[in-house]
């Protein structure tokens, strides 16, 4: 080999190694610099608020006090995850005021799918930030850090160059795309015939990030939708259909179906892509616990919303919560907030409490729903019979 060969392959070499995850026998946690985040509502921390308009009152009551951007009393688990490595919370990639994304920036926004829908936000609910636009906003925001950075103009505000390779991608997203399914009156075995499409998309939107220098990925898979009032409100019909703690068992079958297959994809993309540390997390898991054994943890009505009027379950589909009427021309707040949402699962019929969020935070983080089963404080260390070894 020719000399300046030899120089350009041990160059290569030392670069591939800068972007390599470390070994699982290292004892040393991660020191992620920045998160960026993909997902829908679970995550999204401002998104569809910055395009569509603010998540009303009460929602943000309990920490933030007034409405922050995110369907929820609180914080989510996207903000216990920043609050984890000492960052701060993810500002919305939409959101464009007085903000700052030197840690990171989340892309997620409510009503997201990871496959495009054929349909509008208005019609159905569905935001029309699919994931793949998701992934388009991000390659938009690295091309654009990169040259700002060189301007020398508002280059404190963005993330360093570095830390694109350095930094921890989350998911979590795919539940729209199942109830998407029920809204157009699919039958299970229908949405089941589509889910792998759905799954080749989200495995496909990983391999473009890595190849954007993106290493570590930490995906969670989707919850047990059939637990959630607005789905056992909007969609179940028989008593049948209902498991010992009140959860739709068809729903929660779909949702079990796309897990499995979820976790098969990520098996392949250790495989496929080598230099990354991919971690499955078993949110699922995590949630049903919460729901079946909700009394025994120090919560309460698993399937009734905190906020949100009328029905079985303080749903209402066409009146969610911070909904409103006008009486005599005034405005009247009908769907209010629980008395106590620190005692509560379920906040507005689809999404968790803070309370809840903490609680199935605590339980993801040590890795014990992990696969691998690390912590997520040492989520850039890949297995030790993954690819890591093998390379060396």
């Amino acid at each position: 080999m020719e000399p300046h060969s030899f120089k350009k392959v041990i160059i290569g070499l030392i670069f591939s190694m800068t972007l390599l995850p470390s070994s699982s026998s290292s004892s040393a946690p991660c020191n992620f610099p920045a998160i960026f985040n993909f997902g829908d509502s679970n995550s999204d921390t401002g998104g569809l608020s910055a395009a569509f308009g603010q998540a009303p009152a009460p929602n943000g009551e309990t920490y933030f006090h007034a409405p922050a951007g995110r369907y929820c009393d609180g914080r989510l688990l996207s903000d216990f995850v920043a609050e984890s490595f000492g960052l701060p919370y993810l500002s919305a990639y939409l959101d464009s005021v007085g903000l700052n994304f030197s840690h990171g920036a989340n892309f997620a926004t409510a009503g997201s799918t990871i496959r495009r829908q054929n349909t509008t936000i208005f019609q159905s609910g569905a935001s029309p930030i699919s994931l793949d636009v998701q992934l388009v906003q991000f390659s938009e925001f690295h091309t654009r850090s990169k040259i700002i950075s060189k301007q020398g103009v508002f280059h404190k505000l963005l993330p360093k160059e570095d830390y694109f390779s350095k930094a921890l991608y989350t998911f979590d997203i795919g539940q729209n795309d199942l109830t998407a399914g029920y809204k157009l009156n699919l039958t299970t075995e229908q949405i089941k015939a589509y889910v792998p499409d759905v799954l080749l998309q989200l495995s496909e939107a990983v391999k473009r990030l890595y190849d954007q220098g993106g290493r570590t990925f930490w995906i969670h898979n989707t919850g047990p939708v059939g637990c959630l009032p607005y789905v056992l409100d909007r969609f179940l019909t028989r008593e049948t259909q209902l498991d010992k703690y009140g959860c739709g068992s068809p729903f929660n079958e779909v949702a079990q179906y796309f897990n499995q297959r979820l976790k098969d994809v990520v098996i392949q993309l250790r495989k496929q892509l080598p230099l990354a540390a991919i971690t499955y997390v078993d949110v699922y898991s995590v949630k049903y616990t919460l729901i079946s054994q909700a009394k025994k943890l120090g919560f309460e009505l698993p399937l009734i919303a905190c906020c949100g009027h009328g029905g079985k379950y303080n749903f209402n589909n066409s009146l969610r919560c911070g909904g409103k009427i006008t009486v005599k021309g005034k405005e009247i707040l009908i769907a209010k907030s629980c008395g106590n949402p620190s005692v509560r699962v379920n906040w507005d019929g689809i999404h968790f409490t803070e309370a809840a969020n903490r609680w199935i935070f605590q339980q993801i983080a040590s890795g014990s729903f992990s696969d691998p089963p690390l912590p997520l404080k040492m989520a850039c260390h890949l297995s030790k019979d993954g690819a890591m070894n093998k390379f060396r």
